[in-house]
């Protein structure tokens, strides 16, 4: 049995569909579909089952892809210890803010170290990633909570991300020394998704401080977010990194305002089973070299 039929195996069973896991692999939707019957067949066992216009794994499949995460990780680690080999993939999974203005310089001097390594990105929900470190799907996760994200897994902090009450340039609030609570009061506020963290976080405050406010916008993308506020449709709490260029141009204004409650680390996230491979013991000491010459 080869490898190569376990590896397309765990992509349909990650997307959840033919398609889509030969489209990433660059097969013939026909070619994946053999590879799994293949397997079916070497463990005498249906694996996957149709559910509406997804697949999803059948018992024996989910006894499978647990196993096979780790001989595919096994095999990963037996070229780097045997062959002093470090190329293969490493995932990263972060959600939009970080993906776009943190993690671009990393990435760039990551490429530099291992020139054939390749490194996938993806943008994710702070749930998603979580589940995916645990699954293995993702081999390090990097978000932005006020607490370590999940008891099971190594949640190290990089650094405390400071967040900016930002505002279109020439509000009137931009020219306060200080901004209260309750100066928020009827101010129309653009907002992140519903399970981005730092919005739970400023909605508690402001429930919990008894200020009516005007939500005008549900924006899935911290850009999205920001060009909002740049055109002076409302003030959004934002992580500094995405504001700070505009900022610095004169576009946006930060207001004033801090609250012990509102604030949250930058951190990361791993499996405390994950083997430790040389690209990404190399990822995580960039990210802190970094941190520490700030």
């Amino acid at each position: 049995m080869e490898l190569v039929y376990l590896q397309t195996f765990c992509e349909v069973a990650r997307r959840r569909s033919i398609t889509r896991a030969a489209e990433e692999l660059g097969y013939a939707q026909s070619s994946v579909t053999i590879q799994i019957q293949k397997l079916e067949k070497e463990y005498g066992a249906p694996l996957l089952e149709r559910f509406g216009r997804q697949m999803r794994l059948t018992p024996p499949g989910e006894k499978l892809y647990e196993l096979a995460v780790q001989m595919l990780e096994l095999y990963e680690q037996s070229k780097e210890t045997v062959a002093g080999y470090a190329g293969g993939t490493l995932v990263i999974g972060a959600i939009d803010s970080l993906a776009a203005y943190f993690l671009p310089p990393y990435l760039q001097k990551l490429r530099q170290l291992f020139p054939e390594l390749t490194i996938q990105l993806q943008p994710d929900r702070e749930s998603h990633i979580i589940s995916k470190v645990k699954d293995g799907e993702y081999d390090i996760g990097l978000l932005l909570d006020a607490k370590p994200a999940d008891a099971s897994l190594e949640c190290r902090p990089l650094r405390e991300e400071p967040l900016v009450l930002a505002a279109p340039a020439g509000h009137p609030l931009a020219d306060r020394s200080r901004i209260e609570l309750q100066d928020l009061s009827g101010m129309e506020l653009i907002m992140s998704e519903e399970s981005c963290v730092y919005r739970g976080m400023f909605e508690k405050v402001l429930r919990e401080g008894g200020i009516a406010f005007n939500a005008l916008f549900e924006l899935g993308n911290p850009e999205a977010v920001k060009q909002c506020v740049v055109n002076g449709l409302g003030l959004a709490l934002l992580p500094r990194m995405v504001v700070a260029e505009d900022m610095k141009q004169g576009r946006l204004a930060a207001l004033p305002f801090i609250h012990p409650e509102i604030r949250f680390d930058l951190q990361y996230l791993i499996h405390p089973r994950k083997w430790m491979s040389q690209p990404l013991q190399a990822f995580i000491a960039l990210l802190r070299e970094g941190e520490d010459h700030k």
